[in-house]
């Protein structure tokens, strides 16, 4: 009996009780045994002390009280967690100032208070989430506000929580992110209202000068680059500007509705609704993010547009590519008050508005009228369009940060000189002519192609012969293989035969009836490659002769099927090694050196030593093959193109190549020389000392790419932490620095700032003295600020069997 007291006395003091406020003699207390927390009046949102997932350390914070597992939407000691669970959260009768002391009785946070407290204060939840201290409280009224939570916000914005200035008091509420998403400790991004110019959402990032992600501003309906909240059934939002205040704040069409949007650590806006079905967090929306939400991607006087996997960025009309940097220039300077006209865009989100005026007042035609008696006026739009709209909206100098929206958007006018606008509808009417004249191009062809298809099944003539005709007339002394042959060297093209895939389709090993081993590329059906890349690879590679060079042993074409047959190289590729934790290790620092070296000689003999000037733009690790004694050698020359030995640039609307590894001003503009190579080149040497891939790592504290974190780490004085912490043989801890130290020369921005392959091979050789390194092309977000991912600032895990990509229409 006594047993059985003590087992009931034990469990009685170790319940946890709920308070429905807190006063100056009866506080809220944490402890192992007696946990005491506040909870709101109809018990939605309870506060108390909480220690996150993997964590000892205890914070005070606001979470939902029925929802599992806990969520948490504010925290008051983010900065100073406590060390065990002695805390207590009193408050201040004189004051109305929270405070948490640890068991210590040293204050660890406290609040602060609008005024002095005249009358006994206390501490409420409310149902809204907002924890007050109110002064007075007499059977449910309540006294004056003294403090709210709602005041300070976290990383969650909740229904009726403002975020925006209160222009009286100078007050700024803006959302934080935490450090992970277990971590309270405040992290890099913020999200809150730009009040310069028209007002606008935005996130930033700590330490950086501009803004990484810009939902916009308010149109009368909706955040112009938030058109989904126009539909949304569960919530509305509200903007508000007036002489006391600009704020925003979203509120649910029912009350039932449990919903929050939240700041994420890596910098994502994120709507989120309760579930009772799923008893899971549903993402409302923005949902997914493309590359053109990546503030200012594409550069000033531009449009970025984002369709299926092909991603565009545009010069507005009236203005041309600007090639020293991302950005467009006019065509032709304004005329002021000399005819200038406007062009008009529709379904857009509209550009940064911190230096635009506006007005609510005027019509759209007096805003039209208005932008042309300004001569730094550059374009305009309806302030307001609800209804048959209203206001006006200018802005002046560069358009930063324009792009089309996948639903909804807005009129936009770019104001452009009468021969650009002439021009324009010139151009339309061009372009209409050539895609007809290209089409009975295209006929004619075609039926000429089947002609001399129908006369070459008449004379017998094979398409073997056919190419070995070819051969000839190109001076090419290539074999031609019978298809049967290779067919059955590759039992059959088998699964268990394929070595890899790549993107002019599928490898194979294959075994000739001599007995020597060969690699045999398959074009795939789906390929983006083609004929013309076949035709390229057999006609550059057959004249090429080096070390550090695949050796293409012949061809063989039948019927649809072409294939290409190369050396074997029995070590497979490069990022088979340096990617894998369970490979890498096989490359000690001696190797990886040495494996450097083998391909910057083989990029010098294809930039200069050869008998033609070879542009590879494709260079990346699954492009590096390693024979037996793991030596390099370039392979795939189907996206090569040759230069005159007199020519250092051309341009192509048709970018090919692979995400990571393409400079910016081929990704962007289409322009390659073999600078692009010198980039992909950098990259490879920082992959090769860190063991990461620049597609794909994300610095998980910072959320930049391998280039921006090797950058980092340079600026910060610390490029030896890049080093493959898996290879455990010694080196020079200088020669390591050299390497990493020429790789981001190879990266940098600007294609003039780099060295071109004879410098690398001198500087390579310790020969040349190192200038310092500029900032890298495309060093911040996930692979693609611009031309990488979809989304420039996931962590997302990297593929091993990396395959080329086609972007259309760069500018």
């Amino acid at each position: 009996m006594l047993g059985l007291c003590c087992i009931l006395f034990l469990s009685l003091i170790s319940m946890s009780f709920t308070l429905d406020m807190i006063i100056p003699t009866q506080p809220i207390r944490d402890g192992k045994n007696q946990n005491v927390t506040l909870v709101s009046a109809n018990g939605t949102f309870e506060a108390g002390f909480f220690s996150p997932e993997t964590s000892n350390s205890r914070y005070l914070g606001i979470w939902y009280k029925s929802i599992s597992p806990r969520t948490v939407v504010w925290v008051a000691n983010t900065e100073a967690p406590l060390k065990d669970q002695s805390g207590v959260l009193e408050v201040d009768n004189d004051t109305g100032i929270l405070r948490i002391m640890d068991g210590k009785g040293a204050k660890i946070w406290s609040s602060n208070a609008s005024r002095t407290s005249k009358k006994p204060v206390v501490v409420l939840l409310l149902e809204s989430g907002n924890m007050v201290v109110n002064e007075g409280y007499y059977y449910g009224n309540m006294g004056g506000l003294l403090w709210q939570s709602f005041d300070y916000p976290g990383d969650t914005l909740l229904p009726g929580m403002k975020l925006g200035s209160d222009l009286k008091s100078g007050r700024i509420r803006a959302l934080r992110s935490w450090k992970s998403l277990v971590d309270p400790t405040p992290g890099e991004f913020s999200f809150g209202v730009d009040t310069r110019g028209l007002p606008q959402l935005v996130i930033t990032k700590e330490g950086s000068t501009s803004m990484v992600y810009r939902p916009g501003s308010w149109n009368g309906l909706s955040i112009t680059g938030l058109p989904r909240e126009i539909t949304d059934p569960y919530a509305k939002s509200l903007f508000v500007m007036n002489g006391d205040e600009v704020f925003y704040e979203i509120e649910v069409l029912n009350s039932s509705t449990i919903l929050r949007s939240r700041l994420t650590p890596n910098g994502y806006q994120v709507r989120l609704m309760w579930s009772d079905q799923t008893k899971n967090w549903d993402v409302q929306y923005p949902g997914p993010y493309d590359v053109c939400e990546s503030y200012a991607l594409c550069g000033a006087n531009t449009i970025c547009n984002v369709s299926g996997i092909a991603q565009h960025c545009e010069c507005l009309r009236g203005f041309k590519a600007n090639f020293a940097d991302s950005s467009c220039t006019r065509t032709s300077p304004l005329g002021c008050d000399k005819g200038d006209g406007f062009l008009k865009y529709e379904g857009m989100k509209l550009p940064d508005t911190s230096s635009s005026w506006y007005d609510k007042k005027i019509s759209v035609q007096e805003c039209e009228k208005l932008c042309l008696s300004n001569c730094s006026c550059t374009a305009y739009a309806k302030l307001n369009v609800s209804g048959k709209g209203s206001g006006c909206l200018h802005w002046f100098s560069n358009i930063v940060d324009l792009r089309t929206l996948p639903m909804g958007g807005q009129e936009f006018y770019i104001r452009v000189t009468t021969a650009s606008k002439l021009d324009h509808h010139f151009n339309w009417k061009k372009l209409a002519g050539i895609v007809v004249g290209c089409t009975v191009v295209i006929i004619v062809i075609t039926v000429f192609g089947l002609i001399i298809c129908i006369r070459r099944k008449k004379s017998k003539q094979s398409e073997t012969s056919y190419w070995k005709d070819q051969s000839k007339k190109d001076n090419i002394d290539l074999p031609i293989f019978n298809f049967i042959t290779i067919s059955n060297a590759t039992n059959h093209f088998s699964q268990s035969n394929k070595l890899g895939q790549g993107g002019f389709g599928p490898v194979y090993k294959g075994v000739l009836p001599d007995g020597q081993e060969v690699a045999v590329k398959r074009l795939s059906k789906t390929s983006g490659q083609g004929l013309d890349e076949f035709k390229n690879e057999v006609m550059l590679i057959a004249k090429l002769q080096h070390r550090n060079l695949v050796k293409l042993l012949g061809c063989s074409i039948h019927q649809h099927e072409k294939l290409l047959i190369y050396e074997f190289m029995p070590n497979r590729s490069l990022d088979y090694f340096i990617f894998d934790s369970t490979r890498r290790f096989l490359l000690g620092w001696a190797k990886r050196f040495e494996i450097i070296d083998g391909i910057a000689r083989g990029l010098l003999y294809l930039h200069q030593d050869s008998r033609l000037k070879i542009i590879h733009r494709d260079l990346k690790t699954s492009n590096v093959l390693l024979d037996s004694n793991m030596n390099p050698k370039i392979s795939d020359f189907g996206m090569a193109r040759t230069f005159g030995l007199d020519q250092d640039e051309a341009n192509t609307n048709r970018v090919m190549g692979t995400y990571g590894y393409m400079p910016p001003e081929y990704a962007v503009h289409g322009s390659f020389s073999i600078k692009s190579d010198v980039f992909g080149f950098g990259v490879i040497i920082l992959e090769i000392i860190s063991g990461r891939k620049n597609r794909g790592f994300c610095d998980p504290q910072h959320h930049l790419n391998l280039l921006g974190h090797a950058w980092r780490l340079w600026n910060e004085e610390r490029p030896m932490e890049l080093m493959d912490d898996l290879v455990d043989d010694s080196a020079s801890p200088s020669e390591i620095l050299r390497y990493i130290h020429i790789g981001l020369l190879c990266v940098q921005q600007k294609p003039e700032d780099r060295p071109n392959m004879s410098l690398v091979v001198l500087m390579l050789n310790g020969e040349k003295l190192l200038p310092e390194p500029t900032q890298p092309g495309f060093y911040t977000g996930k692979d693609h600020p611009t031309i990488t991912d979809s989304s420039s600032r996931n962590c997302d895990a990297h593929s091993l069997n990396e395959v080329s990509n086609s972007l259309l229409e760069a500018r």
